[in-house]
């Protein structure tokens, strides 16, 4: 039997402290596998741009912040930011959360978002069921579409796209 090697590399580089996140549990990957599929089917079906998933570096600042959101998305005449990873601002980017990495999704990388005026921030909190997507107005996010347990949610910046977050959390 031959044993392949695979080298992920979930280490993010956040305000110039470099972090080495834990692989993510199941409930974690069912959930960013359910969203990544909603939302790069939407996008392809409609030409808008390319969808990514984790690991996949966004070099905001060499060595300052390197960061890898579960999910992001970069319409079509931004993909120039596309390179060997991406170096730029998405036009949107996810966090799943996990309950060890609370903190540091919902405040230290929101704060580095928010500061590259990433122009949307998803939320996905599994543990309650629920979906926030922010966008950025002016300097600050602010709250642009919310559901939990049942309901949908609407993109801003991937137009025309709505998700039904029970299909999310299936």
């Amino acid at each position: 039997m031959q044993t392949i090697e695979v080298d992920l590399d979930l280490t993010e580089i956040i305000n110039g402290e470099e972090i080495m996140g834990p692989s993510p549990f199941g409930i974690h990957q069912r959930v960013s596998s359910n969203l990544n599929y909603i939302i790069h089917h939407y996008v392809k079906t409609n030409d808008l741009g390319q969808v990514y998933y984790s690991p996949l570096d966004i070099i905001f600042e060499e060595g300052i912040n390197r960061l890898q959101p579960d999910i992001l998305f970069i319409r079509k005449e931004n993909m120039s930011i596309f390179q060997d990873w991406i170096r730029g601002v998405p036009d949107m980017v996810c966090e799943i959360i996990s309950p060890g990495t609370y903190e540091r999704d919902t405040a230290v990388k929101r704060t580095i978002y928010e500061r590259y005026k990433v122009p949307e921030y998803w939320l996905v909190l599994p543990e309650f069921k629920t979906v926030e997507i922010l966008t950025i107005e002016g300097d600050k996010y602010k709250l642009h579409s919310v559901a939990a347990f049942e309901g949908v949610v609407t993109s801003k910046v991937i137009e025309g796209l709505q998700v039904n977050i029970s299909e999310i959390f299936e």
